[in-house]
């Protein structure tokens, strides 16, 4: 199916330990979903697992984008087809700037024989910077290295920008941020918004929704799906908490 991220069936481990467990979703271009749901219950080896994360073993099931199964692909060629991930915890990569990073991977998606045109790659990036209100000298320090919690998630959505994915799937992005800097890193992916790109928001709090609405919220427990409904569901989860949830979570795997 074009213009569509499709999970299908998707079965993922630790070691021993299964963590998804048939877990569907399919998210359209243009439409941002959110995924909610307690700690431990798969949301982040999710994300890992659909970027080629080493540690996560995917048994079976697919992660298809635009018609093509990404599964076999390593983990960069699945960025070069279109996905981005945001990670909860950005690394630190001392001796890289910022402004070496972005260029590399963007040079790294032309073809063999083509490079960035420099002065119009510093244009695009300055100006994307000044939408998320970064500093134009954090283009010489290097990617996180000695960032605030708010500096690296805004890192982040500037790489994304720069990139401009398919697809993103921003994991917990909203972890460690302040309301000042959630606000700015919702201005950006909000920025983005559009029917060039599909985006998956994990978060556990309902508080990041608030900035950045989804179309479609998700619940999930125990590895899987159990309730998908309008943004509201996120109200609910939040006034009611998760309890209610391991019932229905129950009554989905015996289904």
């Amino acid at each position: 199916m074009s213009n569509t991220l499709e999970i299908k069936n998707l079965n993922v481990s630790i070691g021993d330990k299964q963590i998804l467990k048939d877990f569907s979703l399919t998210v359209p271009k243009g439409e941002v979903h959110a995924i909610m749901g307690p700690n431990g219950t798969g949301k982040s080896t999710l994300a890992k697992a659909m970027a080629g994360h080493p540690d996560y073993e995917v048994t079976s099931g697919e992660v298809i984008i635009d018609g093509e199964n990404i599964m076999e692909l390593e983990a960069d060629e699945r960025s070069r087809e279109g996905l981005f991930l945001a990670f909860q915890y950005p690394m630190e990569i001392p001796g890289v700037t910022i402004a070496n990073f972005i260029r590399a991977a963007l040079n790294a998606r032309l073809p063999d024989d083509e490079e960035l045109n420099a002065p119009d790659y510093y244009k695009a990036l300055y100006a994307k910077m000044d939408m998320l209100k970064i500093d134009r000298k954090f283009t010489s320090r290097s990617v996180n290295d000695g960032f605030s919690g708010g500096e690296k998630k805004r890192c982040e959505i500037l790489q994304m920008a720069m990139l401009e994915p398919k697809y993103a799937v921003l994991d917990e992005t909203d972890s460690g941020l302040d309301i000042d800097a959630l606000k700015i890193v919702a201005e950006g992916v909000n920025s983005m918004r559009g029917e060039n790109l599909g985006a998956l928001v994990i978060t556990h709090y309902q508080r990041l929704l608030d900035y950045i609405v989804p179309d479609v919220v998700h619940v999930m427990y125990d590895g899987r799906i159990v309730k998908s409904g309008p943004k509201e569901l996120a109200l609910e989860l939040e006034s009611k908490g998760y309890e209610w949830v391991k019932e229905l979570a129950g009554e989905v795997a015996a289904s």
